[in-house]
């Protein structure tokens, strides 16, 4: 097995001897997607209006799928596969920030992509608000090497456009007819009289994405925002979690009866129902959650793999008498969401000892101190070295290294530590107690956007046979020689029950 980052700093991409490819696959104008810029807050100001004053995406979505299903969509939502016993296939969340963190991934992904069956984007896309016409520079163009379908569930930034430019690209739907106004000053007129609304498609623009990714062995087209198909023995079903994470009673309703019998489920999700030490099982509206259908053992899930969060995680929870793999996989191009505030794992019975995630957290704050003490210009303070960052990620958890480390635990390493959002020792009171790991996850992480090696990006490879399920996380640092031979990070197998 190619080495990781669990094996040396060289291999977590510190030390590249090479810059990748990816950035001769760069359009010329690229412009960098910033997460400061006023405009990119501005126009992603959706999440925070359907806050306010309500989240209107359950009664978008019915009207999506109405007018679907009035166009002859079929009304399981099913995607007709004729895939054999054994296949492989693809799965990348987060995708679409269009700049260097996105191309980075490109080579490993068709290297270990090449000759697999389809492809699945697990959340957001497109960013900053998934608008149509940002698709041809951050779907058809990045993908146009990768010779087989791509098929998608939409994430919160998808819906920040109303989710037309999803449905135009991966269901050929045209917009949505117009709906009534709201009753004057009530919470939906407020949230409409600021809400972005969706882009007027550039057809000549679509049109000259779209011929980048026309091969017949490439067509792809889903019934709706969420959907079902029979590929091989398993059976995948994507879901639409909207902004907040919750799904409408009518998609409950079909998620329920697709996931009756005996045959092995994956689900895709747009948000995660385990990530970060914490358990998000998924409202469902008029009752029940998502994670109560996937815990059933009459549907036989096997596994949960959800974006939204931009790293990887690795829960494997014991429900009865099985284990279901509960996964996030959001490292498919966008900035990177902190590990290093995870706290020493507890959740859904699952320990330290089981848990994997990547960017490995000693690494994770390495790149972060780094990043600020250039930022702030105090370099010499916060700057840590990758082996003392991993000293003090060991000793505030209280468990072993990831690798092997001397480095001593200094002082200086403890305070950067505590301002940077590591989590205090467990049962202790921590004498510097700041509210950095919710700051971090909303404002700091995609402050800290970087397009320049080591990225820690991911993306998974599922290998597919009637006995059993292999699931394998590969990197994407931005270094060559990781291009050439992609690092796997992670390796889960599961035997199929007959």
């Amino acid at each position: 097995m190619p080495p990781s980052s669990r094996d040396s700093a060289a291999d977590a991409g510190w030390t590249c001897r090479e810059p990748g490819t990816y950035t001769s696959l760069l359009p010329a104008d690229t412009r960098d997607l910033s997460w400061t810029r006023p405009a990119t807050l501005w126009r992603a100001r959706n999440d925070v209006l359907a806050r306010w004053f309500g989240d209107p995406t359950d009664d978008e979505r019915a009207r999506w799928v109405g007018e679907q299903l009035a166009r002859g969509a079929d009304p399981e939502f099913a995607i007709p596969r004729d895939d054999p016993d054994s296949f492989s296939f693809m799965i990348l969340g987060d995708t679409g920030e269009g700049d260097g963190s996105q191309y980075a991934v490109v080579p490993g992904f068709e290297k270990v992509g090449a000759g697999t069956r389809f492809a699945i984007i697990a959340s957001d896309v497109i960013y900053p608000t998934g608008s149509v016409n940002e698709y041809p520079a951050k779907f058809f163009r990045p993908y146009q090497g990768y010779d087989a379908p791509i098929y998608a569930v939409p994430g919160n930034h998808d819906w920040y456009d109303g989710l037309g430019g999803f449905m135009h690209v991966f269901c050929g739907a045209p917009p949505l007819s117009p709906d009534g106004r709201p009753k004057a000053l009530s919470a939906a007129w407020w949230r409409r009289l600021f809400w972005k609304e969706p882009d007027v498609a550039d057809e000549r623009l679509l049109a000259a994405g779209e011929a980048l990714r026309s091969a017949p062995e490439q067509r792809a087209v889903q019934p709706g925002p969420y959907w079902v198909m029979d590929a091989g023995p398993l059976r995948i079903i994507g879901i639409d979690t909207g902004i907040l994470g919750g799904i409408d009673a009518d998609q409950g309703a079909w998620l329920r009866r697709v996931s009756q019998g005996p045959r092995p489920k994956i689900l895709i999700t747009g948000k995660p129902l385990y990530v970060d030490d914490a358990h998000h099982p998924g409202p469902i509206a008029g009752g029940g959650t998502v994670d109560d259908i996937v815990r059933d053992p009459a549907n036989n899930y096997v596994a949960a793999i959800g974006g939204d969060i931009h790293n990887y995680q690795h829960y494997p929870v014991q429900v009865g008498d099985r284990v279901i793999e509960y996964i996030v996989s959001g490292g498919g191009g966008a900035f990177m969401h902190a590990t290093h505030t995870i706290p020493r794992v507890r959740v859904g019975g699952v320990t330290e000892k089981e848990f994997r995630c990547y960017p490995l957290r000693g690494d994770c704050l390495a790149f972060y101190s780094r990043l600020y003490g250039r930022r702030l210009r105090l370099r010499r303070f916060f700057e840590l070295t990758e082996d003392q960052a991993a000293a003090v990620i060991s000793q505030r958890l209280e468990m072993p290294p990831n690798r092997a480390t001397e480095a001593a635990v200094t002082w200086r390493a403890r305070l950067v530590a505590s301002l940077l959002g590591v989590p205090p020792r467990p049962h202790r009171r921590s004498r510097l107690r700041l509210p950095v790991r919710r700051i971090y996850q909303r404002f700091l992480s995609p402050m800290s956007d970087s397009n320049h090696p080591p990225l820690f990006k991911s993306f998974l490879r599922l290998d597919v046979t009637p006995e059993r399920l292999r699931i394998r996380c590969f990197a994407a640092t931005g270094c060559r020689e990781h291009e050439l031979d992609p690092p796997i990070e992670d390796e889960i197998t599961i035997h199929l029950p007959q």
